[in-house]
């Protein structure tokens, strides 16, 4: 969800208010998802590397965060979205871990659409944590054992990738998970990210070919499609 900030600052606004209208854009974007049959969503919302922005600006991320669980969450709950919380917990201010746990409790039964919130998340510490996860079990290092540690192990690899803002690049962004993912690159800014928006990566994602590295001729007509 990259571009809260050049949003703002395209308007004369301090960068926490694009990170608010971010926030909308996400509720939106829940919303939409589950119109249209989107099982699982994955959002970026504060990486690992984010703790080297100004202060105030973390802080108000912080602030930003733990006013949305308490005023977000009770809906999201009756609308059967259930909330998992992915990324280090430990050096977050301790409303926020309390929110996080109380969210995923309160829609742990929830079925209709599966959101990850990765926050002070980063691909390589999640790579990093999971292999630390196997070595102290005494298992293998093997890619079955990293997948099923990893801190995204309860879903499924995601099929389809959408980084907005302009930037080509993952940034640290499921970098594990992200192997075979089709990837869609949107200038649109996250806060101004809307129903086309979706609807275009969604249909671009409909016309590709999934080979996992076979050819084309070893896709059956099923997978074809």
């Amino acid at each position: 969800m990259d571009g809260n900030g050049r949003w703002a600052t395209k308007r004369f606004l301090p960068r926490l208010a694009g990170h608010k209208k971010g926030l909308d854009a996400l509720r939106r974007c829940v919303r939409l998802c589950m119109e249209r049959g989107v099982g699982i969503l994955t959002v970026f919302a504060f990486s690992s590397e984010n703790w080297g922005r100004p202060p105030e600006e973390v802080s108000g991320l912080m602030a930003l965060m733990a006013s949305a669980l308490a005023r977000e969450v009770p809906e999201l709950a009756q609308e059967g979205v259930r909330l998992h919380f992915v990324g280090a917990r430990a050096n977050l201010p301790a409303k926020v871990q309390a929110g996080f746990a109380q969210a995923e409790a309160a829609t742990a039964h929830n079925q209709q659409l599966v959101l990850n919130i990765c926050f002070n998340y980063g691909g390589r510490w999640d790579m990093a944590q999971a292999a630390a996860k196997v070595a102290a079990a005494g298992q293998a290092l093997t890619q079955e054992n990293l997948s099923a540690a990893m801190a995204l192990a309860h879903v499924p690899d995601p099929d389809l990738l959408i980084r907005t803002g302009g930037e080509l690049r993952l940034s640290n962004f499921l970098l594990w998970q992200a192997a075979y993912a089709e990837l869609f690159f949107t200038d649109r800014l996250w806060p101004d990210f809307d129903a086309p928006d979706l609807d275009a990566a969604l249909a671009q994602f409909a016309q590709r070919e999934r080979r996992f590295g076979q050819t084309s001729d070893q896709l059956s007509p099923s997978q074809a499609n």
